[in-house]
């Protein structure tokens, strides 16, 4: 599977900042210091109503950790999944009497177009789940053999208590754990199970449903959690930089994914950091397809609405911050971009040399985009109000905000 064009990122002087950012697993900031080559994998979609606003700001967080570790003058290896079958894939399919697998080519293809309108750096691996079986098939099986899989009615399902670091992505108490496995694809009340939030690692050919060769494990087709561990493990090994996620993936998905991939290694952690995204919201609930209240980025598009101006309003936001989706939160944003390109159209401006540090600070600093944007605000202000004899600040501004924010003026 193809992923989408990159922008050109543009290089700026000097030398960015080693990034702080939020852990899950601690609680706290934690300083990442990878090496040449910074290591991410994010959790993609599961290719049905692409792409709505809270697609569009978990990977614009991303977006901003690899352009900090860009700035700091590393490689970045980025790996991102498709997860291109799947119960709600399958169901959507079936509700609107379509081929599953059309259906995910053609959100798919619509995902691209939206993250390359919003100048989002693609992932240097972009896979998707069908494609990853057959790397998923051997790691089923060796879980298995390890004693830490077992089967029930054909399905093959992952013992939690395998694993002696379960529960510190999350740190979540069991009952907590009980309570979102059932609301986000779990079956804890399925009777045989040893754990009741064990969850399947293989589920056996069901009637009138997709299924691939299993090896040992028969026909069927890969659960969610071990798609993602396959894919990372394959392109970026144990301990990579970054696993990244909107939040509601901190349990289960990214709590599975670490004790299967730990199981299977014998290695602690799976990453160093787990970074999560929060919720966007409308009309006062958390936008999801199960509501139906999704703003759409394509749709803006079709509006007529500047991608750049798009990405100012998820950019208005801290990464972390649940926050609502209004049409006052887009005007904002479209009356900004209208500020910074009027201040950057000028033959000359205010020096731009500490704004650009500004900028990094505020980005090293757990992706702290709204005092970034802050930032950039003071400079137009002072260019609107008293200008500058700086020719090249203009440029800087521009290249700055390009490089560091993805927004082109």
């Amino acid at each position: 599977m193809h992923a989408w064009p990159a922008s050109e990122v543009p290089a700026l002087p000097g030398q960015g900042r080693d990034l702080r950012i939020h852990d899950t697993a601690t609680g706290g900031l934690v300083t990442l210091d990878p090496g040449p080559v910074a290591r991410i994998y994010v959790c993609g979609i599961t290719p049905y109503d692409a792409t709505h606003m809270g697609h569009a700001a978990t990977y614009n967080a991303f977006d901003l950790v690899q352009r900090v570790w860009l700035d700091t003058k590393r490689q970045v290896h980025y790996v991102q999944n498709v997860t291109d079958v799947d119960d709600p894939l399958l169901e959507r399919a079936q509700r609107d009497d379509v081929d599953w697998v059309a259906l995910a080519e053609k959100e798919t293809a619509l995902f691209r177009e939206d993250m390359t309108a919003l100048r989002m750096l693609p992932p240097r691996h972009y896979i998707g789940a069908v494609e990853a079986i057959p790397g998923i098939v051997p790691l089923v099986e060796r879980l298995r053999e390890l004693g830490a899989a077992y089967e029930l009615d054909g399905d093959v399902y992952f013992s939690v208590e395998s694993d002696p670091h379960f529960g510190q992505v999350s740190r979540l108490d069991a009952a907590a754990m009980r309570l979102l496995s059932a609301e986000r694809g779990g079956d804890p009340d399925r009777p045989g199970k040893k754990n009741p939030l064990d969850p399947m690692l293989w589920m056996a050919a069901r009637e009138g449903e997709p299924s691939w060769d299993g090896g040992s494990l028969g026909r069927g087709r890969p659960g969610w959690h071990i798609e993602c561990v396959a894919i990372a493990l394959d392109h970026l090994g144990m301990g990579f930089d970054v696993q990244g996620g909107g939040s509601d993936l901190a349990f289960p998905h990214h709590e599975m994914g670490a004790s299967h991939a730990q199981v299977l290694t014998g290695e602690f952690p799976m990453a160093k950091a787990y970074v999560h995204a929060g919720m966007v919201a409308l009309h006062g609930e958390k936008m999801s397809k199960s509501k139906g209240n999704l703003v759409f980025v394509s749709q803006l598009r079709r509006d007529g609405v500047d991608p750049a101006a798009i990405r100012l309003a998820l950019l208005a936001h801290h990464y972390r911050a649940d926050w609502e989706w209004t049409d006052q939160v887009l005007a904002d944003a479209q009356a900004r971009l209208g500020r910074w390109r009027a201040a950057v159209s000028r033959p000359d401006g205010p020096s731009a040399d500490a704004l650009v540090e500004e900028i990094r600070a505020a980005l090293a600093t757990d992706l702290d985009a709204p005092a970034a944007l802050a930032a950039v605000d003071r400079w137009a202000q002072l260019q609107d109000t008293q200008g500058g004899t700086d020719t090249a600040a203009p440029g800087v501004v521009s290249r700055a905000v390009d490089a560091l924010l993805g927004v082109a003026l």
